[in-house]
């Protein structure tokens, strides 16, 4: 499984709207095969900063299969107005897991 990992920055005053708009684009990437979830976090100190975390089955399944979709230009329609500076997005594999 790999993790894609990017820190957003919304606009300020956007952050309400971008978190509405947010739910709705959840209907796209999930729809991607190879997706298995992902989850976006608002950061505690600075309101308008969160952070996006996906899973997916492999690099391919973001990288080709999603990016390169139909689902993907709705996503991007969506959202990418909200981000400045525009995000880096950064692709992580397991190396040691911890459980209770």
């Amino acid at each position: 499984m790999i993790l894609e990992v990017a820190i957003l920055y919304v606009k300020q005053g956007f952050e309400k709207q971008f978190e509405i708009d947010f739910a709705l684009a959840g209907k796209y990437i999930s729809s991607i095969e190879g997706y298995v979830n992902h989850s976006l976090q608002k950061c505690i100190e600075q309101k308008n900063k969160y952070i996006l975390l996906v899973n997916w089955k492999t690099l391919k399944d973001h990288t080709q299969g999603f990016r390169k979709s139909s689902e993907y230009q709705e996503w991007k329609k969506l959202l990418h107005h909200y981000y400045d500076p525009f995000p880096t997005v950064e692709h992580y594999e397991s190396v040691i897991n911890f459980e209770n």
